[in-house]
């Protein structure tokens, strides 16, 4: 006897379970897999169709002789919960008592807590894979939109040059794209000078560029200001260029 096997594979903000034998559209749930009677078929789509909503799910759920550990379809309720819907471009996998659950998702307290959530729904002796990561398109927006300029301040000192306030008004456009995902400014020095001085200074710069980010619209609750002094370099403190290169402000999305 086959083991059951569900697939949730997750295109825009959508689930789908089941090989995939047709492409879904985006947003749709694509259902796919073989289920040891009418009953529990019925289940599964009626628990995506209240998560997802009914116009959303596609059913290929094939009836089938397959084995299912005991009390198998409440443990597959518990697995299909809203929690899904903050997976892109994932798979959801349950054969028998193995799970498997693979995407991309907005940070890492998101990843652990939803596979968290998963592991705490399941009697011990179901097994969890989680294969689900960070996604990168979101850093990628912040990323290109800095294309390794370097913000500018006047030297020595946390105040903003007209360069510099020029680059962070493109980060406030890139930064309302991201609606309400948190950053963390960071800001960096060379090795010039006193390490406690650097430190400072790095500090101070980052709560710079955060203050006139709040004042162009972005939600103060959203940012964070740090320094790293010149602990982390980027490029050679041994010439010029280095030292230039590695006096930045860094924008990484909260994890």
């Amino acid at each position: 006897m086959r083991h059951i096997g569900i697939f949730l594979f997750m295109l825009a903000c959508a689930a789908t379970a089941g090989a995939q034998t047709v492409a879904p559209q985006p947003g749709q749930v694509l259902v796919t897999g073989t289920v040891p009677d009418e009953a529990s078929k019925a289940s599964v789509l009626a628990k995506l169709r209240e998560v997802y909503g009914p116009d959303l799910v596609v059913d290929q759920i094939a009836v089938g002789a397959v084995a299912t550990p005991a009390n198998w379809n409440g443990y597959v309720q518990k697995l299909i919960t809203p929690d899904l819907k903050q997976i892109t471009r994932g798979q959801l996998k349950i054969d028998g008592s193995s799970v498997s659950l693979k995407g991309e998702v907005a940070n890492e307290a998101q990843r652990q807590k939803i596979a968290s959530n998963v592991a705490t729904s399941l009697n011990p002796t179901y097994t969890v894979s989680n294969g689900l990561r960070v996604s990168a398109a979101d850093q990628g927006i912040l990323d290109n939109t800095l294309a390794n300029r370097t913000i500018e301040f006047e030297s020595g000192k946390a105040t903003l040059t007209p360069s510099g306030r020029a680059i962070l008004d493109e980060m406030t456009t890139a930064m309302l794209k991201l609606k309400d995902r948190k950053v963390d400014i960071i800001g960096h020095t060379d090795n010039q000078g006193l390490r406690a001085s650097n430190q400072g200074l790095s500090q101070s710069r980052a709560e710079a560029v955060k203050a006139y980010l709040s004042s162009r619209g972005i939600k103060t609750d959203l940012m964070s200001a740090s320094g790293q002094g010149a602990d982390r370099p980027i490029a050679s403190n041994d010439s010029t260029e280095g030292r230039a290169r590695n006096r930045r402000i860094e924008f990484r999305l909260a994890q």
